[in-house]
């Protein structure tokens, strides 16, 4: 049976794109059939020039671009403000089918989210849908991606209570841009006490390769 992973960021721009790409290649490289997912993406004009084109491109998988995203748009706002431009609404039905689709063709499919937590998928008189609501719809397991410079810690305990508060606590963070230094030492150790959720790896600007074993990564797949 296929297992998932949700992948969110503290914020736009933390780079929750480049950790996922580094995830998907950890387990591809691993010999492990895995894929990628993303209900709704805007700001492209076709996979290939995507989050998802730049996944495939680094992880080194050959997923079929038309299974990687449900909802393509192209003005490059929230997907719920972009499917009020440009028509095809998200529902939760489809992207139910689709992320099913892609677990019958992975064993481990890594399931981005669009910008932070609280993203608006849809928004309009016949449906409210949330980025939390396709967590929940897909019983996936979440972790959070976050920048590891100033303002970290606000970002990711903002985060992290949210997602606890809402039923979809993290199982792990993961911190960009990390550069070992005092801040961002001081940022790790104060992000796990003041939050209870480890952080599993760290990643530094232009690092290749994700710091933790296929195995143990794959354990957080549910």
């Amino acid at each position: 049976m296929s297992k998932g992973l949700f992948l969110t960021g503290t914020g736009t721009n933390v780079g929750k794109t480049y950790v996922t790409a580094l995830i998907v290649k950890k387990l591809h490289e691993a010999g492990i059939r895995a894929g990628y997912y993303k209900a709704a993406l805007s700001g492209a004009q076709s996979v290939t020039d995507s989050d998802a084109g730049f996944v495939k491109q680094v992880s080194g998988i050959t997923q079929p671009d038309e299974t990687m995203i449900s909802y393509l748009y192209q003005n490059a706002v929230s997907p719920h403000l972009a499917a009020k431009r440009e028509g095809s609404p998200a529902t939760l039905t489809r992207i139910k089918q689709d992320y099913g689709r892609v677990c019958r063709m992975y064993d481990y499919v890594t399931v981005e989210g669009s910008g932070g937590i609280v993203c608006p998928v849809r928004w309009d008189e016949n449906g409210h849908i949330l980025l939390e609501d396709v967590v929940k719809e897909l019983k996936l397991n979440a972790l959070i991606v976050a920048g590891a410079g100033l303002g970290a810690i606000h970002a990711a305990v903002t985060t992290s209570e949210y997602m606890r508060n809402h039923g979809m606590p993290a199982k792990g963070m993961i911190l960009n841009h990390y550069t070992g230094d005092e801040m961002h030492r001081d940022n790790l150790n104060m992000i796990e006490e003041l939050t209870g959720v480890p952080v599993i790896a760290c990643v530094g600007s232009g690092d290749t390769e994700l710091s933790i074993e296929a195995e143990k990564l794959a354990g957080y797949y549910e």
